[in-house]
């Protein structure tokens, strides 16, 4: 099991040196990766409202969160580290152009070293796509239109494709990448959420509050797998990439027993920021090297 940890973008600041600071001793740690969140533009709750970001009772980001671009972030600390990858949780991505998201993609990859996990969802917020000019009713269709575009995109020199959201004619970006990509896919844990992950993404990013949401990890995992055999799909090409927060106690213990016996291939570790006052962003990184180790024993 690879165990990274989170960067927590609202709470990162705006200071270059310090976020260099953190992902160069997050490296020198040894942890495999770095998952940030993306956000290109925020709201205030009452533009957003509180009734359209389920399971959360109020938006968890507005328009007073820091959020820096995910891939020009991923990009500079590229530079700056050796082996720490870096995985997005998750780039929204039918608010994105599809052809650009592939270029962005195809070029950090190359210029990190082949260290960046792409993982896409999405998202919550209707005023976010709306500012980015993108119907928010049809995400869910455009998302999966796009995962199929996107790995088009990345493995062939031209693509030819006529699809609902997009229209190709022997079209391609070069250089393109030296390996296949991975698309992994953030979401929720009803069913037809899973079936769309078991059709079209190469892993899944489970995005589950507990104690919001109605689904739990335990019973979502086995039910991807479920859903994997049903659709003819080998459940073991449908790696789970899980998380943990730290809340100061050792309820840690508990949920890296549960991510061993679940058999997650990934776990990214990080601090439980709405159950604390607004902590500093090192302070983040110091509890999850403090527990890395007690983790890493219990994950094998």
């Amino acid at each position: 099991m690879h165990i990274g940890t989170v960067f927590s973008q609202a709470d990162a600041g705006i200071d270059p040196e310090p976020i260099r600071q953190w992902a160069v001793t997050a490296d020198q740690a040894g942890l495999h990766h770095m998952m940030a969140y993306d956000h290109v533009l925020g709201a205030p709750i009452e533009r957003v409202g509180v009734d359209s970001c389920a399971p959360f009772p109020e938006p968890p980001y507005t328009d007073e969160s820091t959020f820096h671009e995910v891939f020009t972030l991923f990009a500079h600390l590229a530079a700056v580290t050796t082996h720490i990858e870096f995985v997005s949780s998750v780039l929204v991505l039918p608010q994105r152009q599809t052809a650009l998201v592939a270029k962005q993609i195809a070029t950090v990859d190359r210029f990190s070293g082949q260290r960046l996990n792409i993982a896409v969802g999405i998202g919550w917020n209707h005023a976010e796509y709306q500012g980015m000019g993108v119907d928010f009713k049809l995400r869910t269709p455009m998302i999966e239109e796009q995962v199929e575009v996107l790995k088009l995109l990345l493995t062939q020199p031209l693509v030819t494709y006529s699809g609902r959201f997009h229209r190709l004619d022997r079209v391609g970006i070069n250089p393109l990448p030296d390996r296949q990509i991975p698309i992994w896919m953030g979401s929720g844990a009803g069913d037809k959420v899973l079936a769309r992950v078991a059709r079209v993404a190469d892993g899944w990013l489970p995005l589950l509050a507990a104690g919001l949401d109605r689904h739990t990890i335990g019973e979502a995992v086995p039910r991807l797998r479920q859903i994997c055999e049903e659709q003819g799909r080998d459940p073991a090409t449908m790696p789970i990439w899980g998380r943990i927060y730290l809340d100061g106690t050792d309820s840690w213990k508990a949920k890296a027993d549960q991510a061993a016996e679940l058999g997650f291939s990934h776990l990214s570790v990080g601090f439980d920021r709405f159950a604390f006052p607004p902590t500093d962003h090192a302070a983040h990184l110091d509890l999850v090297l403090d527990t890395i180790g007690g983790i890493r024993a219990a994950v094998g």
